[in-house]
């Protein structure tokens, strides 16, 4: 998408009053501009990256019902019936998660005639959740 000028001005005075709070903070104005442009950049990365699919999958594992869900599913594929029996949850409750999940790219569905089977989508997912357990261990 083409940038305006206006754009382009404000990105400029938004710097400038980076710079400034920062040279403020950090006491010295070479050292505060130097590290408003390497900022400045690593947001434009960021932001041409686009968040917004990192922030699904972290909203999608965020709900601890489906939390529970990915952990059952750490142990292997599972039945739709399955999962709502492990959870105590009605079918449409536990549909309605695993759809989350599923769009989120955190889980993978196979159906078999009327069943729908569900396994984590890739290793990734249980390293993630391996991670976050060392994370709240170390505080």
């Amino acid at each position: 998408m083409p940038r305006s000028m206006n754009d382009e001005i404000c990105e400029e005075s938004i710097d400038e009053v980076a710079l400034c709070s920062l040279a403020r903070l950090i006491g010295d104005t070479d050292k505060a501009r130097t590290r408003t442009r390497k900022l400045s950049s690593l947001m434009k990365t960021i932001d041409m990256e686009g968040p917004e699919g990192e922030v699904e999958v972290f909203k999608a594992a965020a709900d601890p019902c489906r939390l529970r869900i990915l952990k059952l599913l750490k142990e292997g594929e599972l039945c739709v019936c399955e999962i709502m029996t492990a959870l105590s949850k009605p079918q449409s409750s536990t549909s309605h998660h695993l759809s989350i999940l599923r769009e989120a790219g955190l889980v993978k569905e196979r159906r078999d005639g009327k069943w729908s089977y569900y396994r984590l989508a890739d290793g990734a997912v249980n390293e993630m959740i391996k991670q976050a357990e060392v994370l709240k261990k170390k505080q």
